[in-house]
């Protein structure tokens, strides 16, 4: 049994309730935390302990009985009455930069999200994170917060620092001014203005840099802006719906639209999501994202001739009321249409671009994202499936698709009458997943993962 110290806010962990037989796997397992007062104490325990184990033995304050076994009981503050942060390594303080990046998901594109932490004799003497393009990178933000502080100090940031003019000035020079004596990077900047060469800078001005702390995080963290960067094209993925028996469904799981839920976040994240014209027919709702100040993400819509699909009316009513719904959820839409005579002119009066294709097609939509300054883009699978299938073919054999997000509905249904999966199924060849992952949602379970072609 060993005892480590961490970092968590003044608290309580409450002790799980189990019966007097119960015997779990793991009593308890805490998530490493990324705040700047300590804790007392952290015992790991694989699994509760009958008293004997003890031979009497007891650790006052730790140890608490429950119906004739042991747990832990953790109290959480400042060890000692100090708050100072020195026994940490330089992968905590990495990981305090991604949690401060993450306050600005969804705001950054074309940019990626950064965080930044300043530490000196072992406490935390100044953070920051780039809220928004063309505002100051999180360097400039921490080192405004460190003051004199920062001088002969340790800078981590999650992304290598800039070293060129752009809308803002270098990163570099900023901390070469500072008088920072070390600089931790999480992962070497892609983008071919900045790769490197910011290392290369602050190594010549006499500072000591390293490099790959806690890379595969801060790549997971930037992963959009990275794919931009190394393919010339937004990170595209597939979103769709499942009954439990394998059928497509419109539907979307209970609260997952809430704040919180996961297709709330994912139109926090994403800067844009490709959606069905179909859906403003009424039958389907079209949420915004619940995240608190949320930027909510570009609406692509499809829209395909009637004649081809045979059940969008004549008079495309779908896009005579596609206005109506953008007063409630976003204002940032515009329209790909195959069809020009189909134009609503509601959508002009309302200043909703369209853009009329001889046919519709990924490569045209992902170029459009990719000149707007897009990293990210959401294919969502409701409403009129056959406006999706001639893009989900395209996205399959152009290998433009990078990801999917499954919802396991806890429903029954009839298989639709055209199945989305086809071109999929109709592969010669076998395409692999990795990096897969499942998790709860309520009722649903959520499936994601990257196509390996």
């Amino acid at each position: 049994m060993q005892a480590h110290l961490f970092s968590l806010p003044h608290c309580t962990l409450p002790l799980p309730r189990f019966p007097n037989n119960a015997y779990p796997s793991n009593f308890a397992i805490f998530q490493q935390p990324h705040h700047s007062s300590k804790l007392s104490f952290n015992v790991g325990l694989n699994h509760l302990l009958p008293k004997s184990i003890f031979l009497g033995k007891t650790l006052p304050g730790l140890m608490s009985s429950y119906g004739g076994h042991v747990g832990v009981v953790v109290q959480c503050g400042p060890s000692n009455g100090e708050s100072d942060v020195g026994n940490y390594d330089d992968g905590f303080y990495m990981k305090k930069c991604v949690e401060l990046a993450r306050k600005a998901v969804g705001f950054t594109s074309p940019n990626p999200i950064v965080g930044c932490v300043i530490v000196k004799d072992g406490k935390i003497v100044g953070q920051g994170f780039h809220p928004k393009a063309g505002q100051p990178h999180a360097e400039v933000f921490a080192l405004r917060d460190a003051g004199d502080l920062a001088e002969n100090a340790t800078a981590y940031v999650s992304l290598e620092p800039c070293n060129h003019f752009g809308r803002t000035p270098p990163c570099t020079e900023a901390l070469i001014k500072a008088k920072v004596k070390k600089v931790v990077v999480g992962m070497v900047d892609p983008n071919p203005l900045v790769e490197s060469k910011g290392l290369a800078r602050l190594r010549d001005a006499g500072i000591e840099v390293v490099v790959g702390v806690e890379e595969e995080l801060c790549k997971s963290l930037n992963e959009a802006f990275v794919h931009r960067m190394l393919t010339g094209k937004p990170l595209l993925t597939l979103r769709y719906s499942l009954s439990v028996n394998g059928n497509f469904s419109d539907l979307l799981g209970d609260r997952v639209t809430e704040c919180g839920g996961y297709y709330s976040r994912l139109l926090q994240e994403y800067d844009a999501v490709i959606l069905s014209s179909s859906l403003f027919s009424g039958k389907v709702s079209i949420p915004a994202s619940q995240e608190p100040g949320a930027n909510q993400p570009l609406r692509i819509i499809i829209h395909k001739d009637a004649s081809y699909l045979n059940k969008i009316p004549k008079d495309a009513s779908y896009l005579n009321k596609i206005p109506l719904a953008v007063n409630e959820v976003s204002d940032k839409v515009i329209v790909f249409t195959d069809n020009e005579t189909a134009t609503a002119p509601e959508l002009a009066k309302k200043g909703i671009e369209t853009v009329i294709l001889d046919q519709i097609n990924l490569d045209v939509i992902l170029d459009y994202c990719n000149r707007q300054g897009m990293c990210s883009v959401l294919l969502d699978l409701r409403g009129n499936s056959s406006e999706y299938e001639e893009l989900v073919k395209e996205g399959i054999q152009k290998k433009n698709i990078s990801k999917f997000v499954t919802e396991i509905l806890p429903i029954w249904n009839r298989g639709s009458e055209i199945d989305l999966l086809i071109p999929v199924k109709s592969l010669d060849q076998v395409i692999q997943v990795e990096n897969l992952k499942s998790k709860g949602s309520d009722q649903n379970v959520i499936i994601e993962g990257h196509f390996k072609f």
